[in-house]
């Protein structure tokens, strides 16, 4: 079942962001752009390099008025021993947020339950808290920040945009597509 345009569902976890501990709610996510990145788990070979990634770009996040979550199963007490250890992991300036109850890995269905773990499932979800993308895939393949990043501002373009479409490739400042009956079969 797809979670494409539905709410988010209410949840209260805890993360390490900026030397503290901080709850996160869904009405944390309400009011701006979110981009919820899970992973397996703190501490393991591919996860570093994405969290590093989305540092940095995290500038970039920032200006599109977007906040980056990173989502383990791990404690938040684990991600703070993380991001105190790891070069990569200590760039973030963003929120890393422990899911030892796994409610947020199996809301969003990227819990595996043999495992304990998460799949790497990305999610952007718009200022009123509803889910607008979902990218979810095996745990060898790492993903790029970039086009994250390039989805989100399509997200944010159309709906700033309504009636317009956002063609394969699509980047900000490129042309849209206005859907119309003249157009089918012709492009």
């Amino acid at each position: 079942m797809s979670l494409i345009n539905t709410s988010v569902p209410a949840f209260k976890v805890n993360a390490y962001h900026n030397g503290k501990f901080i709850e996160v709610t869904e009405q944390s996510l309400k009011g701006k752009w979110s981009v919820l990145v899970f992973m397996p788990a703190a501490f393991t070979f591919n996860c570093p390099t994405e969290v590093e990634d989305a540092a940095n770009n995290y500038a970039e996040f920032e200006k599109a008025g977007a906040e980056v979550y990173i989502v383990t199963t791990d404690t938040h007490f684990s991600h703070k021993v993380w991001h105190e250890t790891s070069p990569a992991v200590g760039k973030a300036g963003f929120p890393l947020i422990g899911d030892p109850t796994h409610q947020l890995t199996r809301a969003f269905g990227v819990h595996i339950d043999a495992e304990g773990l998460a799949l790497r499932g990305t999610f952007i979800i718009n200022p009123e808290g509803v889910i607008k993308t979902s990218e979810i895939h095996d745990n060898a393949i790492a993903r790029d920040m970039n086009e994250t990043l390039r989805k989100l501002k399509a997200a944010q373009f159309v709906a700033a945009n309504p009636g317009q479409v956002c063609p394969a490739k699509w980047k900000e400042g490129a042309k849209a597509i206005a859907p119309s009956l003249d157009l089918v079969g012709k492009i």
